[in-house]
């Protein structure tokens, strides 16, 4: 059977390669993996190939090689990575790169990685929260939500996912366990009582893939949030002390707390949380663990991911 081709952006990254690894090993389904990487070299890329993936070299910043990588593929999924070089105008042009050179190919279904663009909720006269990189209150998120209008304004067959909170999050940025001398963990997360949508990312390839299966028909146009479940910063420390086997005494702070934290990326991340805070209703309303379940049926509790995570946390406190 010929099976049709996914080309993944960030195949070697932690999106496009749960995608990757997701379809790989579906042997029986109708999918291969093209996996698009600027180091076809790399160890992860050769991780890829062996397991059946066709890898080849490609950069989002590059058109050409874009429409050359897309050529004869089905699908497409597009993700792009603030975090690499967090310069929102640079992330902007890769989006709109990523949309062109998806139309030029005529890839069938295309699944642009995106977010909200959190300036549709906070006018820029509200002064709750600050502005970043010139004119923007969540720049990974609100580039984001404004480079959906190039895959829109081209008419491209294309499906809108919205990940959640990463709950590999919880090991970094901060916010993992710190021992006190008593023995206890301390757990600290900036969104005090409220539900936060939360998704293991290793999942995330599972749910695309699942929309690429649905296929285009009933899927294009659509925009998609994927969680397994919404959690207070209470609930996550209570199933890590379950799961842990240890006292986790969970701390709220303040995002203007958080902002002086002496990382890169702290402001950014002070304001996603403040967002994830303030309009929580809304941002859980648009992620959805029922569906997100149905599109992929093997999707992590937080539970069972900790419990397959627990070395990780122990190292980590």
């Amino acid at each position: 059977m010929d099976k049709k081709i996914i080309a993944v952006v960030g195949a070697t990254g932690e999106e496009g390669g749960s995608l990757a690894r997701a379809i790989l090993a579906d042997t029986q389904g109708g999918f291969t993996v093209r996996a698009l990487t600027r180091k076809p070299g790399s160890e992860l890329a050769r991780r890829l190939a062996k397991l059946g993936a066709e890898v080849v070299a490609a950069d989002v910043s590059d058109a050409k090689s874009l429409k050359a990588a897309f050529t004869g593929a089905h699908g497409a999924f597009c993700v792009t990575s603030y975090w690499e070089k967090p310069d929102p105008e640079r992330e902007l042009a890769q989006a709109r790169t990523l949309a062109h050179a998806a139309k030029e190919a005529g890839v069938a279904h295309v699944i642009w990685s995106t977010q909200e663009d959190t300036r549709h909720f906070i006018p820029p006269e509200d002064k709750r929260m600050p502005m970043l990189k010139g004119h923007y209150r969540v720049p990974q998120f609100d580039v984001k939500g404004a480079s959906d209008a190039y895959f829109s304004g081209l008419d491209l067959p294309v499906t809108f996912v919205r990940t959640a909170f990463a709950w590999e999050n919880l090991l970094s940025f901060g916010l993992g366990g710190k021992r006190n001398a008593d023995g206890t963990l301390d757990f600290v997360l900036p969104t005090e009582d409220r539900k936060l949508p939360g998704i293991a990312t290793e999942d995330v390839g599972g749910c695309v893939h699942g929309i690429f299966q649905r296929g285009p028909e009933a899927w294009a146009g659509r925009t998609v949030g994927l969680a397994s479940e919404h959690l207070t910063g209470h609930e996550i420390a209570r199933t890590l002390k379950q799961v842990l086997g240890q006292e986790v005494v969970f701390h709220s702070m303040e995002p203007e707390v958080y902002r002086t934290f002496n990382f890169p990326g702290a402001s950014e991340l002070a304001n996603m949380f403040q967002f994830m805070r303030d309009f929580s209703p809304e941002y859980c309303a648009a992620r959805d663990p029922e569906l997100t379940r149905e599109l992929n049926p093997h999707v992590q509790s937080l539970a069972r991911w900790i419990e397959r995570n627990r070395a990780r946390f122990v190292r980590a406190a």
